[in-house]
């Protein structure tokens, strides 16, 4: 065996609070399941290894669950002391153990998530690469397409003109919420959005799991005027079986997969054929080292990828996916790191800084509500 070159010496970990600038409203809002989204709570993990090397991750939560991210992760954490960071699945492993009385999905594995992307972005500050390279990158660029500005908070002049601002700073598509209890609205909102885009703009629509299988099977068709390029969440997260009838019956592609916490969730919807694109969150999924996995599935049944949120570290990943992805761009977290990426062409770009590239901002210092060092006993 090849000797250790390094070793993990200590792990920080901070819980921080992004406020959000007015209340978030999806259809879960509109049907009464949710309230309104007001911040966005963050899991970062900072590992620094004896030679003095740094990588940082994280994880999220939207509403509940921040702080059980947080807790789990402080219990593990000790268990990567001393260990050597190259050998990220493994590591990946021993932490799911250490923490396997909660199972391999949800928070837990979310909590491992910002540690995983701590090591990978480690890996590739070591080897002075960013992420997508040391993965094998295909593209320098990803398509991408913007969420942030089409909630149903808003109204529909307000959207098209966040809409107008987003085509004009370079992103490519545009995402509109609906879901609504009432289709004929869903479909004035679309309708009126389309002919302010003109046809020729990427236009999708999510409906946040709001709608039975009847209802998302007249919505379907009713949409399939509009050109779209994919209906997103039509149904339940888990309901594999009506997703996968709604993927034979329309000609618009189905997407899903967001809310899913487990590369076994998402084989579920691939063994079904339920999605037409897969929209992978390797923040919720367990991190990278799980992404990796759940690719190559998707890639082997030649599926289309959008990954959900977290640009930063998605534009990487959906660089190395050997099919043209797309991946989401929100301006939410702009506030937490001191880097933008670069977007133009309505593609967004890989920058030639190593790792993830990003580093925090002293916002982000300011917004954390509880940390953590994790080290050597003394």
């Amino acid at each position: 065996m090849s000797p250790v070159l390094d070793r993990i010496a200590s792990v920080r970990l901070s819980s921080v609070t992004l406020p959000l600038p007015t209340g978030i409203s999806d259809a879960k809002v509109l049907t009464g399941r949710q309230r309104p989204m007001t911040e966005v709570v963050f899991l970062f993990a900072e590992i620094t290894t004896d030679s003095g090397a740094e990588g940082v991750g994280f994880s999220y939560s939207k509403r509940a669950g921040g702080p059980a991210q947080f807790a789990h992760a402080r219990e593990v954490a000790p268990d990567l002391i001393g260990e050597d960071p190259s050998d990220i699945g493994r590591l990946w492993t021993k932490l799911t153990w250490s923490g396997a009385s909660v199972g391999r999905s949800g928070a837990a594995t979310q909590a491992l998530a910002a540690i995983d992307v701590a090591l990978w972005d480690l890996k590739a500050k070591r080897a002075g690469l960013p992420l997508a390279k040391l993965l094998g990158a295909y593209r320098d660029s990803v398509r991408c397409y913007n969420t942030s500005g089409g909630f149903l908070h808003e109204s529909v002049e307000q959207i098209k003109d966040n809409a107008t601002r987003t085509l004009e700073s370079g992103v490519g598509g545009i995402k509109i919420k609906v879901g609504q209890p009432d289709l004929a609205e869903d479909l004035r909102r679309v309708a009126a959005i389309r002919e302010h885009l003109g046809d020729a703009v990427p236009l999708m629509v999510d409906a946040n799991q709001q709608w039975d299988r009847p209802t998302a099977m007249r919505a379907g068709r009713a949409l399939e005027e509009f050109g779209l390029v994919w209906i997103e969440e039509p149904l339940d997260a888990y309901d594999a079986e009506g997703h996968a009838e709604l993927a034979r019956s329309l000609t618009t592609a189905v997407a899903t997969g967001e809310m899913l916490t487990s590369v076994a969730e998402h084989y579920e919807l691939i063994r079904h054929g339920a999605a037409d694109i897969l929209q992978p969150d390797a923040p919720r999924i367990g991190g990278i080292t799980q992404f990796l996995k759940l690719a190559t599935l998707a890639d082997h049944r030649n599926l289309q990828l959008a990954p959900h949120f977290a640009m930063e570290i998605h534009v990487h990943l959906a660089a190395a996916y050997p099919h043209e992805p797309w991946v989401e761009h929100f301006d939410w977290l702009y506030p937490l790191f001191n880097e933008r990426l670069e977007i133009s062409g309505g593609r967004m770009r890989l920058s030639s800084r190593p790792g993830l590239g990003i580093t925090l901002s002293e916002q982000a210092r300011a917004w954390t509500t509880d940390s953590v060092i994790v080290d050597k006993p003394a």
